[in-house]
């Protein structure tokens, strides 16, 4: 077997299911979890209608870079959700749909990275930990940086050092951020890109949360959009990732796309040929009836607005919690360490959060999510409700 399988660690969820398994909860207290980013959400009639009238694709083998008319209906997105000059981002050239953004970057990393020795990818810290596979058993090794509560969870990248860059030929950046919930702002987006220039590295931005956002004036910027500020209509070194699965509560349809420079689009592409990962036909279909519809999207934010209000009302009396800028995630900071936090609140409450600790890794002495937990509030408003009371009656018995 490839080798490289040895460096995977565990799924945080197979650390969880260990650590609730030594502890049995409350059978008299129904189940509520904050623990998995899956939405709950009902996902939208139309596209679910689009998706059964068209079953007769099943008939058929999609191709791998899907239809012209899925492909041109997500750069018509992106071109109106990223202020983008007509016509620059390019359905031929430019767009590539993915089955969902996990498959993209763990397929765009096996095709961009160059094997060469100290070949290195770059994250954030706590991450996705997709990022870390995928440098593993692309022969790069995985370079971690700290996010950290005294830079916006953000992190400090003029402390990176030239050879690191120097390195790298993946930079990763997730914004907004899983779990913090913290968006890159354009300043650091035109910093990283002169990075890349000097030091000839890709960025790869992941922005599957980019849609579920709390000041409808303020959506956060892509990279897409950055580069729109900076005039570079090529795009060149920067790719971004998105996804249906959170915007349009459709986790179960494995449907996205990876968009931006051409250049890395074109090798991905034979790379995918190979791969065969390629969107049904109805998929696709169903998801140009999603790309094409904002008011459903507006309708979802709305929802995750109230259970927010609520939640924050409640927790931020005995946590230190506060509404992230975007996202479906709290990052509360815990008053014990993360794990017996996790570990009690099931005992006790029947709640299942995931500790900060399993989303990250020691670098420089520090474990970033240590001491924190994340809370995906994708349940009903009643059940985060009730949970969010629960969480609070736990905390309050620490005292």
């Amino acid at each position: 077997m490839n080798r490289d399988l040895a460096h995977l660690q565990p799924y945080p969820f197979e650390k969880l299911a260990k650590l609730k398994a030594a502890v049995t909860p409350p059978t008299d207290m129904s189940h509520i979890a904050f623990s998995i980013g899956e939405p709950k959400h009902a996902s939208p009639d139309f596209v679910v209608k689009a998706l059964a009238d068209n079953l007769n694709g099943l008939s058929v083998y999609p191709t791998t870079k899907g239809s012209l008319e899925l492909r041109t209906s997500i750069a018509n997105w992106c071109t109106r959700r990223f202020h983008l000059s007509e016509g620059v981002l390019s359905p031929e050239d430019n767009v590539l749909p993915v089955t969902g953004t996990r498959e993209a970057i763990f397929a765009f990393t096996q095709a961009a990275v160059d094997r060469v020795p100290g070949a290195l990818v770059v994250s954030p810290n706590p991450f996705y930990q997709i990022y870390e596979g995928a440098a593993y058993l692309a022969g790069a090794t995985p370079h971690y940086l700290n996010c950290l509560a005294d830079n916006n969870f953000i992190p400090d990248y003029d402390a990176v050092a030239d050879d690191v860059w120097d390195n790298c030929q993946i930079l990763f950046i997730c914004s907004p951020g899983n779990p913090t919930g913290a968006v890159t702002q354009f300043d650091t987006l035109k910093k990283l890109i002169a990075l890349a220039d000097k030091h000839d590295f890709i960025i790869a931005s992941d922005e599957c949360y980019s849609e579920i956002y709390f000041d409808e004036a303020k959506p956060p910027i892509g990279l897409l959009e950055a580069c729109e500020k900076l005039g570079r209509h090529d795009f060149d070194k920067c790719v971004v990732m998105h996804s249906l699965s959170k915007r349009s509560n459709l986790p179960g349809m494995r449907s996205g796309f990876i968009a931006g420079d051409a250049k890395l689009l074109e090798p991905f592409l034979k790379y995918r040929t190979y791969h065969g990962c390629a969107m049904q036909a109805q998929h696709q279909i169903a998801s140009i009836a999603a790309w094409d519809d904002e008011a459903h999207v507006l309708d979802n934010r709305n929802k995750y607005r109230e259970k927010f209000r609520e939640v924050v009302n409640i927790l931020s009396p005995v946590m230190e919690v506060k509404q992230p800028d975007a996202s479906f995630y709290l990052w509360a900071k815990t008053p014990i360490a993360d794990d017996e936090f996790a570990q009690r609140l099931f005992a006790e409450q029947h709640m299942t959060v995931l500790p900060g600790s399993y989303v990250s890794r020691e670098v420089d002495g520090i474990v970033p999510g240590a001491g924190y937990v994340r809370m995906a509030l994708v349940a009903t408003l009643d059940e985060c409700i009730e949970g969010a009371k629960r969480i609070r009656t736990f905390v309050e018995s620490l005292t």
